[in-house]
């Protein structure tokens, strides 16, 4: 695939996903009589514009956000449809209407992708594969509830299990015969799984296809996928990785073009694109609502306060903090970008 099409692919997916933030935002405050001043889809100067009734709608050409600029958001606002003016439980549900609108779009697509199999991977061993090399503590009807404290609840749980912690001694904790049991000291050869030699850890229980099961893995999946994101900002922020492992929207060009050549047909390619987007748009969904200043999750902090101490923070002074937020998030970006490039060039 040529880097205009990748481009092209990258700046389609992420439009998608900002748009349905901002219109998650624009729509509730619409819905509420708040005053919409300026609804945006990416960042920098105006390439289009147009305005209807009391909103303008514009285009700018960095596809790394947009915004949804309502009246008296960052501001004192005598107007009686300003943000400001609203109900506390009104604002909370539009500044966290973007994320929801994210997460709804992931849990879609994951439903999308997984109706399509046959059956799913179930957590039951029925059978004990070649790559493990201590065997004897597992038996087949085992369930395995968690490795190495860390909990399953699907096939993806397991994946995520293996690559993390694999490669020596892991302890299982698994149900059998109605009984939670700790299986320590299970060694599985990952090098067997990787190889040529195409090794099996476990086989597993089938579940077959049903509506019901479709929404059970469809959450399942969610909340896996949703584990992993909120595991990795607390391995960024405690160290454990560094800002180099982060990748911003270089990075995941250059994954989106992987993904795109990566199917034999165009509906295995199809597929790959959906869930790096299910990925994107969960991730997302979850970072907006983190506690930080210009996040939606920092204005949620405020809006919170003022719900428990019936005083809302003064605009000007929430302005500041979430400005000076905005600017610390523009200099993480660029770090990340850096290191996107960096890493390209490699």
């Amino acid at each position: 695939m040529n880097t205009a099409v990748t481009i092209l692919l990258t700046v389609l997916l992420f439009g998608i996903l900002i748009f349905l933030h901002e219109f998650g935002h624009f729509f509730t405050a619409k819905l509420f009589g708040i005053r919409v001043n300026e609804f945006a889809l990416g960042m920098g100067p105006k390439l289009f514009s147009f305005t209807r009734g009391e909103t303008e709608y514009s285009l700018r050409p960095f596809p790394i956000g947009g915004y949804c600029a309502m009246e008296g958001e960052d501001e004192e606002s005598d107007d009686p449809k300003s943000f400001g003016a609203q109900k506390a439980w009104k604002r909370i549900i539009v500044v966290v209407a973007g994320a929801v609108m994210n997460l709804l779009l992931g849990l879609l697509l994951l439903a999308f992708l997984l109706v399509q199999k046959e059956q799913y991977l179930s957590n039951t061993i029925t059978g004990i594969g070649d790559a493990v090399v201590s065997e004897e503590a597992l038996l087949p009807g085992d369930t395995i509830t968690a490795v190495n404290g860390y909990k399953v609840l699907c096939d993806y749980d397991f994946n995520y299990a293996m690559s993390r912690y694999g490669g020596g001694a892991m302890t299982f904790t698994v149900e059998r015969n109605g009984e939670k049991v700790t299986v320590e000291n299970v060694t599985i050869d990952t090098e067997k799984i990787t190889g040529k030699d195409n090794g099996f850890v476990f086989y597993v229980k089938p579940i077959p296809r049903t509506f019901v099961s479709v929404l059970d893995q469809t959450w399942r999946y969610a909340v896996s996928i949703a584990r992993v994101v909120w595991g990795g900002l607390i391995d960024l922020i405690t160290g454990n990785v560094g800002l180099d492992a982060m990748s911003g929207p270089i990075g995941t060009a250059e994954i989106i073009g992987a993904a795109a050549q990566s199917g034999t047909t165009f509906m295995e390619s199809l597929n790959n694109l959906l869930w790096i987007m299910a990925l994107l748009t969960i991730n997302l969904g979850i970072f907006n609502l983190l506690p930080v200043p210009a996040l939606d999750g920092g204005r949620l902090l405020f809006l919170v306060y003022e719900a428990i101490f019936r005083k809302p923070v003064p605009a000007k002074y929430e302005g500041v903090v979430h400005m000076i937020g905005f600017v610390l998030l523009m200099g993480l970006m660029v770090v990340v970008a850096f290191n996107d490039i960096v890493k390209l060039f490699a």
